[in-house]
Parts: structure tokens; sequence; C-alpha cells
């Protein structure tokens, strides 16, 4: 896991120079102009998904919605998918009801995209388009760099079919390369978090898939019970949970996302919260403890916010004595009916 964390800067520099297939995949998203983009994935790859929906309907202003996959499997629904974008995201390509769901899609008129880290694959086959992210062969169970390729690929995609300039995510290998020097700050937070139980993890807007993903990490690694809200929901009720033995994991990049987490940390600060913040500099310097990362633009952001996450969960499962590499009842492929 340690090794895969620091190969992510690589991955996303050898997916940027052959950024040119995920252009050729937006342009042909573009040419048939979908009027709805549905995401099906699971796992760490939902979490992606749940990233690209935030730029479709953002940045393209068009609604997207994220699949149950048991309305076709299991409840053998079949919706009408014409003028739709269907888009599966899957690491290895072999969760059947995933294949199930963009077979019935394509049936149904949508167009249908795989996402995976396989270049041939079952989700590969099954899809009319499909771009192979790149990441390479992952061996921990934990997902780590396939994830962040994965947000990039998504990225490079909708990118393209929106007709905007890339350029920007040019930095991101060089800026990732820098997050990965806090790895020592990471390790020392999780001897601090070693024993607790549960925890909390937060963000908004682009952020709160960061915010899933890094609970998701701390779970499938050290075996606590990890909760994630987006920010709004927080004050929603689960406030009231908080109290100062259970630490909460806020992302506040910079950008509209982090600034709508102040009134956020504001109410976790008057609960007396234990914070640990990934994000801006400013955002982070009243909180217990944090990690800075560097400005990127808000929508590239998540590639860099979860790698501190990602070092932590690895820290933390190996303060607790567990094996981050091989979490306990758990496989690579999970292959899901």
């Amino acid at each position: 896991m340690a090794a895969e964390i620091a190969e992510q800067p690589a991955a996303w520099r050898d997916l940027l120079t052959a950024r040119a297939a995920c252009t050729e995949v937006g342009d042909v998203i573009a040419s048939r102009a979908p009027r709805f983009v549905q995401f099906v994935a699971r796992g760490t790859s939902d979490h992606a998904a749940l990233y690209a929906k935030y730029l479709v309907e953002i940045g393209l202003q068009i609604p997207a919605g994220m699949v149950s996959p048991s309305a076709v499997t299991v409840y053998g629904a079949r919706p009408d998918l014409r003028d739709v974008l269907l888009i599966a995201v899957s690491q290895s390509g072999g969760s059947p009801d995933l294949v199930k769901s963009v077979e019935v899609g394509r049936e149904q008129g949508a167009l249908t995209l795989a996402i995976t880290n396989n270049e041939s694959s079952p989700l590969s086959d099954a899809a009319e388009l499909h771009v192979d992210v790149r990441a390479g062969v992952e061996k921990s169970v934990a997902a780590t760099k396939s994830y962040t390729s994965e947000l990039l690929a998504l990225y490079l995609v909708i990118a393209a079919w929106r007709g905007i300039d890339t350029s920007a995510a040019d930095s991101l290998p060089d800026l990732g390369d820098h997050v990965l020097l806090a790895s020592d700050a990471l390790a020392e937070a999780a001897q601090k978090y070693r024993y607790a139980q549960r925890l909390l993890t937060t963000g908004r807007g682009y952020s709160y898939p960061t915010a899933r993903e890094a609970a998701l990490k701390l779970m499938e690694t050290s075996y606590l019970t990890a909760q994630a809200f987006s920010g709004a929901d927080l004050l929603h009720g689960p406030l009231a949970t908080v109290d100062p033995q259970v630490p909460v994991l806020a992302v506040v990049p910079a950008g509209r996302g982090g600034d709508a987490m102040v009134p956020v940390i504001e109410r976790l600060v008057e609960r007396g919260a234990d914070i640990f913040g990934v994000g801006a500099a400013s955002s982070i310097a009243g909180l217990t403890g944090g990690v800075a990362i560097p400005d990127a633009p808000e929508e590239l952001s998540p590639l860099l916010e979860i790698i501190p996450f990602q070092q932590m969960a690895l820290h933390l499962s190996i303060a607790r004595g567990e094996d981050p590499d091989t979490p306990r009842g758990l496989r690579k492929v999970t292959e899901t009916l």
C-alpha cells in the first residue's frame, strides 16, 4: 500500500501523456449530446463516480445520478435510457452486477462508457466506449493509485466533452510529489488516533467524495467505524454525536467547497471536537492538527486531498497491529451480483 500511494504522481504523468484517448471519448460523447448522465460503481470507484457527478452537474449543468444496480440485477428493471450516458467505473471491470447494468443500459438505448484499470475486462467489453486509467497493477486490497487515476481519467473525459483546456492538470504530478512529503506528519497523527473506535469524516462539493473515500480506507484497513457526511448533512443531526472523544477528519481546500465548510468547522469547534484537517493552510491553521496541500483548481484538488488520508489509513493500520495490504475478509475483486 505504501508503494502504491507513492506511485500516484507517476501514474498521473503516464495518463496525461495518453490523454488523447480520453479526449477522443469526450468528443464522441459531445457528438451524442446526452440529456442525462448515470453512474454505476461500487466501493472506492463509487466515490470516483460521485466526484464525476459533480463535474457533470457543475461544469456541464446536466443532471446526473447514481444507479442502484439491484434495480436491474435483482428486480429486473429495464428503464428507458435513450439520450442517456451511462458511465461504469470499476478498477477490475469484473463485478457481474456492473457488467449486467451496462449490458442492460446499452440494450435500453444508453451510450455506455467503462472506466477501468484493466484494458481487457468483461465491463470494458460490455460498454461501447472504454478508457483505461493506466494505473498499473495494484497489489494492495485497499485501492489507492487506481482511485486517483480514475478521478483524473474522468476529469479528462468530461473536460473534453465540455471542450475546455486540460493543461491545468499538467501540474498535478509535481503537486502530488509535494503532498507525499507529509508522510511523517501522518504517521504521528496515526499514533494519536490509534485507540479511536469511531470517527467522522466530512467535506463539501468536490471534496465530499474525498471524505467518503477517506472513511472507507480507514474502515477497511483499521477496522474502526468511520462515517462520512457532507458538511451540510453533518449539521442535520449527526452533529449531536460529536464530542472530544470522536475525532473529525475534515477536508477544507481552497475554493467554494472549503469556504462552505467554515460554518461547519465553527459548529464542530463549539462541540469541542478534535478536528484534523486536510486542505488550504489558512483553513487548517486553527484546528487540532492537519496537513496543508498546495492550491490547485477546485475540481482537481480531490486528487491531492486523498493522499494524506491514504497515508493516515496506512500508518493507523500498522499502529494498530494490522496489515493494510490484506484486510481481513476482503479480496481485491469483489464480485457482487
